[in-house]
């Protein structure tokens, strides 16, 4: 019996190291660098984008301006476990699920009634200090749109 809960707690601590250090090179504020972006017309612009640990989870902030330069505030709390969690102040997306794809790589997916809305994939550079969005959105004609945002962190 002890050591059924000794194997169970390590399991839950390796667990929650793994979430923190899939999460720690992204942690932190990054900003737009539009100069080195590419949006198609038309695009919301995430303007600031805020990565935080949020005990095993990680909690993604975003700030942005859509085409009529609306400001806009989405959050997402969850695990880069490629599940959907649930996102708020979003009108495009519902539930957005981020996967693991090495220490410096997530690939995530957005949502809307059960329907892929967006996909891409978050790299960051090899020191650390940028990183690079590549996003697919599914418009609602069918056609897809593709944009690369770059951020600086801060």
């Amino acid at each position: 019996m002890k050591s059924r809960t000794i194997l169970a707690s390590l399991g839950v601590f390796l667990a929650t190291v793994a979430v923190s250090l899939a999460a720690d090179a992204f942690v932190g504020n990054w900003k737009l660098n539009e100069a080195k972006s590419k949006f198609p017309p038309g695009a919301t612009k995430n303007q600031t984008v805020t990565y935080v640990a949020a005990g095993d989870n990680l909690k993604v902030l975003v700030d942005a301006v859509d085409k009529d330069s609306k400001s806009m505030h989405t959050e997402w709390t969850g695990k880069p476990d490629g599940k959907d969690y649930p996102v708020t102040g979003s009108a495009n997306e519902d539930t957005r699920a981020y996967t693991k794809v090495d220490d410096k790589t997530l690939d995530f997916t957005s949502k809307k009634g059960g329907k892929v809305t967006a996909q891409g994939r978050v790299v960051l550079s090899a020191d650390g200090k940028s990183r690079t969005v590549t996003t697919n959105v599914m418009e609602a004609d069918g056609k897809k749109a593709t944009s690369t945002a770059v951020y600086d962190k801060q």
